[in-house]
This record gives C-alpha cells, structure tokens and sequence, in this order.
C-alpha cells in the first residue's frame, strides 16, 4: 500500500539561518492543515529546480517512494559585487517556472532575491513577513486547484 501524497520541501543551503527560518514558516502552516512534507537540503538556489525534477523524474518511472503532491522551493540570493546574482535569480526562477508549465505540479516558490541579510531576515522572520508560510499557503492552495481541475485523484 502506498503513502498518502505529501509535500516536498527543497531547500537551497547557501544561507542556513535565513532557509530554516523560512522552513519554521512553511512547517507551521503546514502541520496546521495537517499535511506531511518531507525535507530535502540543496547546496544553494541554484540547485533547488533540479532536485524538484529528480523528484518529478523518479515518480514517472516508478521508483519514488513517496508521490509528492506539491513541491516548496526555498533559498536565498543576496546581491553580491557581481553578475553573479542575476543569472541565479533569472535561472532558478526561470527553471521553476518551467516545471510547473511543463509537468502540471504545485509548486510554492520561496527563493527569497534581495540586496542584503536584513532585507532577507524581514522576509524569512515568521513575526514578520513569513514568507515561509505564504509560499506553503500557495502550494496548498495550488494544490487544491489541481484537485478542483481533477488533475489528481479526488
């Protein structure tokens, strides 16, 4: 017998401090609508897109041992001295984007992009803007319109 969906969480590491607090936003709006999540540290933004199609891939073929129902993105860039900054945002976005249009799936996007610690601290902080929590309410809710759609099992 299978597991009942759950979410993913993939987190970009780069920044830990700024990641778990955005994870205490998302973990609090999630167990209240009781819902499981799994979570799964990535280096850094960049990365987060490829772990989220690992997992699209190994429930195609079979071999995932859990079936995600949705999927949170989480990380951090802060403008540095370089161009660095741009193709990192640009990219990660971009190639999330591009999952969500091309394999249908619930995605919350949470890669915070922003020019300093403080503004990223404003963001993460659940006594502040929680981004955490708003991007877990978005997948849950993206979630729901692909159920109201019959793009899943009701």
């Amino acid at each position: 017998m299978s597991e009942a969906p759950k979410i993913l969480i993939v987190e970009g590491r780069f920044y830990e401090d700024i990641s778990d607090a955005l994870f205490q936003g998302a973990a609090a709006v999630l167990d209240e609508a009781g819902m499981e999540y799994e979570r799964m540290p990535v280096p850094g933004a960049f990365e987060v897109p490829q772990a989220i199609r690992f997992a699209i891939r190994s429930m195609e073929i079979g071999s995932a041992m859990n079936r995600y129902a949705g999927f949170i993105g989480f990380g951090c860039v802060i403008r540095g001295e370089t161009s660095h900054y741009d193709y990192v945002c640009q990219e990660s976005a971009r190639a999330l984007m591009d999952l969500v249009m091309n394999y249908s799936v619930a995605l919350g996007y949470g890669i915070l992009t922003v020019e300093n610690r403080e503004q990223a601290w404003a963001r993460a902080d659940m006594t502040k803007k929680n981004k955490g929590g708003d991007v877990a309410k978005a997948c849950l809710r993206m979630m729901e319109v692909k159920k109201h759609l019959r793009l899943v099992p009701r």
